[in-house]
């Protein structure tokens, strides 16, 4: 069974569609439970979450991405734990897809990406997603892990307020416990419009470099405040 868990920040404009296309796209008997973390919302992304009418449980939580999602891993119930941003949504049978990746002892793994934009660029990036390369990973490919796997490795480092994602990722590269399926989940450019795809490529690259070459986790905020939030 699997336990998705959504941490949101005012996704107001996502969150409803999300929700209703994780149950038209999924067999609800291989669903444990649908987990939205808020951190905080301002824009009524709580509210619509509490008047739809599905099996969705909302959970309060300070902001940070990691400290969200470690919330609702402590809360789930499934055997699986798939983390999932709020603008990315994931293909149709992707609890299947998951649970036939466990059966077969992946214990981790996540989804090739695809945009929704058709400049070159972006395309291309999806395209090398496809790949084992721990550089075309990241958080926008959803993330499964089991819960026995998540718990041993200790969840989310919370000192990341960035780059949580990647963070984790390292970890289960380092124990050869990834995959990537080969199947396209679709995420939102809405960061490139707002900053320029070739800015934002270049911050993004610049956040991997510094981590690559041991920067702290106060030093990527600081560059992530600066130059995207």
């Amino acid at each position: 069974m699997i336990s998705i868990v959504i941490p949101i920040l005012n996704e107001a404009e996502n969150i409803e569609n999300l929700l209703f296309h994780l149950i038209d796209n999924a067999s609800l008997k291989n669903i444990q439970e649908i987990i939205v973390v808020d951190g905080g919302s301002i824009d009524g992304s709580q509210d619509i979450v509490e008047q739809l009418d599905l099996n969705v449980r909302l959970i309060h939580s300070k902001r940070g991405r990691a400290r969200q999602m470690n919330i609702g891993a402590k809360a789930s119930k499934g055997d699986i734990l798939y983390f999932l941003h709020a603008d990315s949504f994931p293909p149709t049978h992707y609890d299947k897809h998951i649970i036939e990746e466990v059966k077969q002892n992946n214990q981790a793994g996540c989804f090739r990406l695809s945009f929704d934009s058709k400049h070159w660029w972006l395309r291309l990036a999806s395209w090398l997603t496809q790949f084992s390369w721990r550089a075309c990973r990241g958080g926008d490919q959803s993330q499964f892990i089991t819960k026995a796997l998540f718990e041993d490795i200790g969840g989310f480092d919370e000192s990341f307020i960035i780059y949580e994602d990647n963070v984790l990722i390292n970890e289960l590269y380092k124990r050869k416990e990834f995959v990537v399926i080969n199947k396209k989940i679709k995420t939102s450019d809405r960061l490139y419009k707002r900053h320029g795809i070739w800015k934002l490529q270049y911050h993004f690259w610049t956040i991997y470099i510094k981590k690559w070459f041991g920067a702290s986790a106060q030093d990527l905020h600081a560059y992530y405040l600066k130059y995207i939030a």
